[in-house]
């Protein structure tokens, strides 16, 4: 689910295309659009306060077969919410599995980490080293 809720909806409509035959679904819950209550902890293990709040839209269908999917994506995109949720159900689905692992999650998730590695190059690029010199006044 992570994976498709950073996927772009470029990638998500593409592999949706390339799919041979697209199957029919209900929509259990229409894409909709609200707000969620974001939660920190300082220091990432201090007690938890709450942050804020972001935008987010949620889907949910059914397949033609049976499997359910969700999806749950940042921002207003409800056509992304709705292929994530599409995909999370077929997913559920063996025979679909290994073809969209291939055509779309792998792809996603080599992207994410080559961005991660370009913004860690970057940032390494400009760090810088501080260290203490001892100054020898103090040596008895």
């Amino acid at each position: 689910m992570g994976l498709l809720a950073r996927a772009r909806l470029p990638e998500l409509e593409e592999a949706w295309a390339a799919l041979d035959d697209a199957p029919a679904f209900e929509a259990l819950r229409r894409p909709e659009t609200g707000l969620v209550m974001v939660r920190g902890r300082a220091g990432g293990s201090g007690t938890a306060f709450n942050l804020g709040e972001m935008t987010m839209t949620r889907a949910s269908v059914r397949l033609a077969d049976g499997p359910v999917g969700h999806g749950y994506v940042a921002g207003r995109d409800v056509r992304h919410a709705e292929l994530a949720a599409l995909f999370d159900a077929l997913m559920q689905l063996p025979a679909r599995r290994g073809a969209i692992d291939a055509a779309l999650l792998r792809p996603v998730s080599r992207r994410i980490e080559n961005a991660r590695r370009r913004a860690r190059a970057k940032t390494m690029a400009t760090a810088v080293d501080f260290f203490t010199l001892v100054r020898g006044e103090d040596e008895a």
